[in-house]
């Protein structure tokens, strides 16, 4: 017999991160038919054998699981694996660096049972501070890269429709792919579709996911009173590195590449390079009326060229250079 809900957790050398986020689905649990997957993705630095203690160490019976992956398979392998790990109605898929709010899993299950056209459930996604993330989006594309790289009022009104992000309170019908920080999956779009693009090492695997299920008729709904809390740089260097313009790691570009490519096709991509450009020439004409122009990512320029004749590989996961 399936379980009403399988959460998926990932652990990457975040030991004290994971077992405070396990803690918090199990606090949460109650009587939910439910079952907690942690996935160690290859730690190698002795993570593993904690949260193995931390399980062995709990009351018989209690509903979590370790999966020891033989590889760091990234964020779509490691969450495949755990999804795998058993049967479900639900899926919840959840960073290691975030936690439940009380009642997350009541809340989201009910919305989930009472809107059976939607496949994604996305919640409400705070910072520890409680500031409210944006988790909510529009597909990237051609303009939005041109939006993004311009920074600059009136590009973003004029094409505001094709702006990426929704903001924290986000319109349900313009919701096109949400953030898999915090999002519930129904087990029948997820076995209708298969398992995240293993091409992607991190980033845009929850952008490809959301488009190959919008494109088979499943659609994101959004569900703001169930809250998780999301920590500022837990897991993952990108968001440090672009708040500090320091240069991006080359996988970061390669799931660009390769999102683009499946979502618009190879002059899609190209457009959407060219556009980049278009966008950053004409910030650097508004010095001309004496604004100034923020930085982009170090190297940006050349770096979103990355994989640009050969869109689907490699991944460039930090070890394969």
């Amino acid at each position: 017999m399936p379980y009403d809900i399988v959460v998926s957790i990932i652990n990457f050398r975040t030991a004290d991160l994971t077992l405070q986020c396990v803690a918090s689905v199990l606090a949460d649990m109650g009587e939910i038919n439910g079952h907690v997957v942690v996935v160690d993705n290859l730690s190698g630095d002795g993570s593993a054998e904690m949260i193995a203690d931390w399980i062995a160490a709990q009351p018989t019976g209690t509903p979590v699981s370790l999966v020891l992956s033989q590889t760091n398979s990234g964020f779509s392998g490691g969450h495949n694996q755990g999804i795998a790990a058993a049967e479900a109605d639900f899926y919840l898929v959840l960073n290691s660096d975030a936690v439940l709010r009380p009642g997350f899993l009541g809340n989201i299950l009910a919305a989930a049972k009472a809107d059976p056209q939607a496949g994604f459930f996305a919640p409400r996604i705070e910072y520890d501070d409680g500031g409210v993330q944006d988790s909510c989006f529009r597909f990237p594309g051609p303009l939005s890269e041109f939006i993004r790289s311009a920074r600059t009022g009136f590009v973003t009104r004029m094409f505001k429709t094709h702006e990426v992000s929704l903001g924290p309170d986000p319109d349900p019908a313009q919701i096109e792919w949400a953030s898999f920080a915090c999002i519930l999956l129904r087990g029948e779009m997820v076995r209708a579709l298969g398992p995240m693009d293993e091409g992607y090492f991190l980033y845009y695997e929850d952008v490809e996911y959301c488009l190959r299920a919008h494109r088979a008729g499943w659609r994101v709904a959004h569900v703001p009173q169930a809250v998780a809390v999301h920590f500022r740089g837990g897991s993952g260097p990108v968001k440090t590195l672009a708040k500090e313009r320091a240069r991006l790691p080359r996988y970061f570009y390669s799931s660009r590449t390769r999102f683009l490519y499946q979502a618009h096709g190879r002059s899609g991509l190209i457009a959407a390079n060219l556009l980049w450009y278009a966008g950053r020439s004409i910030k650097h004409l508004t010095r001309l009326v004496g604004k100034r122009v923020a930085p982009m990512a170090a190297s940006e320029g050349r770096d979103i060229w990355i994989n640009a004749g050969n869109p689907l590989g490699p991944r460039y996961a930090p070890w394969e250079m």
